[in-house]
């Protein structure tokens, strides 16, 4: 008997957890017998944040600590899996994380307990490509602005001088910083629109490159772009990526719109840009801080398009990260290594028992 406690919450729930893995389990070639627990965390009503030593993580930790005690695996996207946590829990091999990057995890302690630690890459990819796709069009088009227009009671047919008016993706050239598996959605989404697209990254070869997509260095993107949209990962090379010197780069009038990471922007240097009319507008989904301070400048804005970070909230998305979890686990326990494994076991045994000091 497999003890599995589901952390779920309120929006990878536990019932979509709990129907996926025993389907999952069901379709192994000899299905385990499995003990399902369930813990309730209350993201996103309760908001995430720093528990002991992981970050975005709901604070359940005495909960977990009691409910782990015996557990074997333990799937969740909110939960922190502490060092505390782990003490209490000598049985746990596995860890199913079901987002892009477990943050939440204590990865280096469960690799010195030799437990492993899963992922769901991709989970919200196609999400997260039409919300940018959709922050695009609002912020060229200025949708909220004009919308409140209409809201007010107001019919602003001034709306229609040229110097208000927004461009058309079509025969636009939009630059993508980042080609990983959001920035490829995007990038077909954006042709479709018969843009052209160029895109930089350092990961990326030109072959790599469908028809009609070009890879540039981040200097000629930033030049030669209406429409500049952020898809690359935060990391130390990429913080302040967009700072006072490459906003000078862009054309003047062109739009910037970051759904990756708030920390690529400087974001003191971009109001500066939106005020002088260098920039004719932006969009984020993203912030340095979330949420944004009351009063931060930008939100005064009306040449900013907002969405607080929820690119992915599909329920398309939930679904997908129940489904990637739960094929973590019905692998690991079909003695497979199990996908999206961000630690490496100990050595070549996938499947080791409890009491061998390896998984």
């Amino acid at each position: 008997m497999s003890r599995i406690l589901l952390a779920g919450d309120q929006f990878v729930r536990n019932d979509l957890l709990a129907e996926r893995l025993l389907a999952a389990v069901a379709r192994t070639p000899s299905p385990p017998a499995v003990e399902l627990r369930t813990l309730e965390l209350p993201w996103p009503h309760v908001p995430f944040g720093r528990v002991a030593e992981v970050d975005e993580a709901s604070d359940v930790e005495d909960e977990l600590v009691e409910l782990a005690r015996d557990a074997e695996v333990i799937v969740t996207q909110m939960a922190p899996v502490t060092e505390r946590v782990l003490a209490a829990a000598p049985s746990l091999r596995l860890v199913v994380c079901t987002r892009g990057g477990p943050v939440n995890v204590n990865v280096d302690a469960c690799t010195e307990r030799g437990v492993l630690v899963c992922n769901t890459p991709g989970r919200n990819a196609v999400a997260a490509a039409e919300h940018a796709v959709t922050l695009i069009l609002a912020t060229v088009r200025a949708i909220p602005r004009v919308h409140g227009t209409v809201a007010a009671g107001q019919w602003r047919s001034d709306l229609y001088a040229y110097d208000e008016c927004g461009l058309e993706l079509s025969g636009s050239t939009v630059g993508l910083v980042g080609y990983g598996a959001i920035g490829r959605r995007v990038a077909r989404m954006l042709q479709a629109f018969d843009a052209r697209v160029l895109v930089t990254d350092p990961y990326v070869a030109p072959a790599e490159l469908p028809e009609g997509v070009a890879l540039v260095s981040l200097e000629e993107l930033l030049t030669s772009s209406d429409i500049v949209s952020l898809h690359a990962r935060l990391t130390a090379g990429t913080a302040g990526l967009i700072d006072a010197a490459a906003l000078a780069l862009m054309r003047p009038g062109s739009y910037l719109v970051n759904s990756a990471r708030g920390g690529l922007v400087d974001y003191d240097a971009l109001l500066t840009a939106l005020d002088d009319g260098h920039l004719a507008g932006a969009g984020f989904d993203v912030f340095p801080a979330e949420p944004p301070a009351p009063g931060w400048p930008l939100l005064r804005s009306d040449r900013v398009v907002m969405t607080p970070h929820l690119a992915g909230a599909t329920k398309q998305t939930a679904h997908r990260a129940a489904e990637l979890g739960a094929a973590a686990v019905a692998a690991w326990l079909a003695g497979e290594e199990p996908p999206g494994l961000v630690n490496p076991p100990r050595d070549t045994c996938h499947t080791c028992s409890a009491d061998d000091g390896a998984a």
